[in-house]
């Protein structure tokens, strides 16, 4: 039986601070999956070059936090395409709500998104063709969606952000290199299961990098307060990271 390496949703989840921004990027239907597409300003000239494959937390890719961060990859010179696997019913559209059945919404978004991932990911691929380079981010819910795509040989990289529902059996058919942007405080995955990631990577000798901000909890990757300096610099450094990461494994290609 596969062990659990990151637990499941948990209440850091489905709580954020909305940033503040202008989204340049324009909705777009993948494998009739509604997807958020962000590209370079050199794009149409140049040709695409690298695709990422983001895959967000509870509150979709459509949210402005998330979008913004999307933008961020396409003004480092990526393009990139986010998946809606709640098809229009995001989480903070209901957080308000009274009686708002959490756990019936999990199950039927991760039901959907283990219908429409395969799918979409295969529309990616006949979209942009295979003489592109691929990574892939997830951030939280997303974060076993990114392992799944990392056992294909599809990607050049990956990287997640305070993941859940990780499990090592995910964690060990990935052929990747991975980077873990964790939080010092996350109950999804807390240090002993950090290690034992750890542990894990070292055993396959793979290639990896962990980076573990102080100060800062689950979701700080996209849902920080930017107001407060330590969770603004996390998540700035985090995203920057990540941005270094799929440079280096795309710019020799």
């Amino acid at each position: 039986m596969s062990s659990t390496l990151a637990g499941p949703l948990t209440d850091h989840c489905f709580t954020s601070v909305a940033h503040s921004g202008t989204p340049k990027g324009k909705s777009i239907t993948i494998a009739g999956v509604p997807t958020y597409l962000s590209t370079p300003q050199a794009s149409a000239a140049s040709g695409v070059e690298t695709v990422i494959l983001y895959f967000s937390d509870v509150f979709g890719p459509f949210y402005i936090n998330a979008q913004l961060v999307q933008d961020y990859y396409a003004s480092q010179g990526f393009t990139v395409v986010g998946i809606d696997y709640f098809f229009g019913d995001p989480v903070h559209l209901h957080l308000d709500k009274p009686g708002f059945d959490r756990p019936t919404w999990r199950t039927k978004s991760v039901e959907q998104a283990k219908a429409s991932v395969p799918k979409w990911v295969d529309g990616v691929k006949e979209m942009f063709g295979t003489n592109v380079n691929y990574c892939a981010v997830g951030f939280c819910f997303g974060a076993p969606y990114v392992f799944q795509v990392a056992a294909t040989d599809l990607l050049s990289c990956a990287a997640v952000a305070h993941p859940t529902s990780l499990t090592e059996e995910l964690l060990r058919a990935s052929k990747v290199p991975l980077l873990f942007s964790c939080a010092e405080t996350d109950s999804a995955f807390p240090a002993p299961f950090r290690r034992h990631v750890e542990d894990i990577l070292v055993e396959k000798k793979a290639t990896y990098y962990f980076q573990i901000f102080s100060g800062v909890s689950h979701g700080f990757g996209t849902r920080g307060d930017p107001e407060v300096e330590t969770e603004r610099w996390a998540k700035e450094e985090c995203q920057r990271a990540m941005v270094g990461w799929f440079k280096r494994f795309t710019s020799s290609k």
